[in-house]
């Protein structure tokens, strides 16, 4: 059996309480840990400290990150958690540096991850509906996929050394919600990759 670390990014806004995403992260832990996985739960939303992250990345053998899409990325309290846990976890928590060496430092920019073997997985929930994404024709993402628009993330994870599960997302979760729908394929998703 594996350890996964799961990660709730939602950050509370008046309009985006986070139920969503809460509702995810809770499915999430009861179905893994009924699989006879081990969990652990951090809300961005609430105090974190950095060596306990940076422990608890190097504990999981899966990173499961929930998040909302926040201006096509993750909210700013998961950056600022990125900018803080993963920075101090480049002396070798996470990686050894950037993976360059001086014998040859214009090559294997980011192969210096220390979390080789562990994986990761994103799931997300978007305003956007479904149709918008890998269309050449609608006018915002022109083709592109989730992964597309997330490549910049799956980089991060990549910097460590990590392997990713396949992506999951909810859509048009503000207008067009089926949350019933939903959380069925998020259950038959989490009882596919655990």
């Amino acid at each position: 059996m594996s350890n996964v670390l799961i990660i709730n990014a939602h950050h509370h806004y008046p309009f985006s309480e986070g139920r969503l995403n809460g509702a995810l992260v809770q499915m999430a832990d009861e179905l893994i840990t009924a699989k006879g996985h081990t969990t652990r739960v951090v809300n961005i939303d609430n105090e974190w400290d950095v060596a306990r992250e940076l422990e608890n990345h190097q504990w999981a053998d899966v990173v499961l990150l929930q998040s909302p899409v926040n201006w096509m990325g993750v909210p700013w309290t998961f950056k600022k958690y990125m900018d803080e846990v993963y920075t101090a976890g480049m002396g070798g928590q996470l990686c050894n540096g950037d993976g360059r060496h001086a014998d040859a430092p214009k090559k294997n920019y980011g192969a210096g991850g220390t979390l080789n073997g562990k994986k990761y997985m994103l799931s997300l929930t978007f305003n956007a509906p479904e149709e918008s994404f890998n269309d050449e024709n609608e006018y915002l993402f022109q083709g592109k996929s989730v992964d597309d628009l997330f490549f910049p993330m799956h980089m991060n994870f990549r910097f460590f050394g990590m392997e990713p599960l396949k992506t999951f997302a909810c859509y048009d979760v503000m207008k067009n919600a089926d949350v019933e729908s939903d959380f069925s394929r998020f259950s038959a998703h989490i009882e596919e990759t655990f």
